[in-house]
């Protein structure tokens, strides 16, 4: 299994870094980003400590560990600066939160990440077609999530994910250790969404292929 949406209690998780991993570890999972949530306020905190975590991690246990970000709650016109600098800082993977049916996210969100080159638009909610489209012209992952409320809208995404050629990825965005994914519950995720029955191996393949392309 890799979950490539998680958070520590760097932004607002309940788990430091090397408890998260050594849960997923037993749970049997390969690969894991740790995305905490970051603005312009904490971004130069968060992620140096997370690529520090994960250099050290990396050499001691067998999860593969990914250090990112996900952008979140910021005026859509500030997206790009700060996916260029959460780069800049270290991150392997940047999300940006999309347009969630559960959180006031500013309307244009999913749009300006997809133009921001983001690597995985996180639960974008009601995306509409055309930015599903530009998604898949431009390379962005959709994530299919498996949190609670976000996951409300992940048959919307599914459809026209489908209907345009999206890459998907299912994700848990964890916060807390019950949120951790079991294969037999992503499994009921991704059917639960509208899709086939080979849509998890899909959407697994889908995370092997963004990590490998960014490392």
């Amino acid at each position: 299994m890799i979950d490539l949406h998680t958070h520590s209690l760097l932004s607002d998780g309940e788990l430091l870094p090397s408890e998260l991993v050594r849960r997923l570890e037993a749970m049997g999972y390969s690969c894991v980003a740790i995305t905490d949530h970051v603005d312009s306020s904490n971004i130069d905190f968060v992620i140096p400590r997370l690529v520090s975590a994960a250099r050290e991690l990396n050499a001691g246990q067998s999860v593969t560990v990914v250090p990112g970000a996900e952008i979140t709650h910021v005026p859509p016109e500030m997206i790009r600066a700060l996916v260029q600098s959460a780069r800049e800082l270290g991150a392997e993977i940047v999300l940006v939160h999309g347009e969630t049916i559960m959180e006031p996210v500013p309307e244009g969100t999913n749009k300006a990440a997809i133009l921001s080159g983001v690597d995985i638009l996180a639960h974008p909610g009601l995306i509409a077609p055309e930015d599903v489209k530009l998604a898949a012209e431009r390379g962005v992952y959709l994530e299919i999530s498996a949190r609670h409320g976000h996951s409300f809208a992940n048959g919307h995404v599914a459809r026209w994910a489908r209907e345009y050629g999206g890459r998907l990825v299912l994700n848990s965005d964890a916060h807390a250790p019950g949120d951790f994914m079991s294969r037999q519950f992503a499994e009921r995720v991704a059917y639960g969404s509208g899709l086939e029955e080979t849509a998890l191996e899909e959407m697994l393949a889908n995370s092997r292929d963004l990590i490998k392309k960014l490392r």
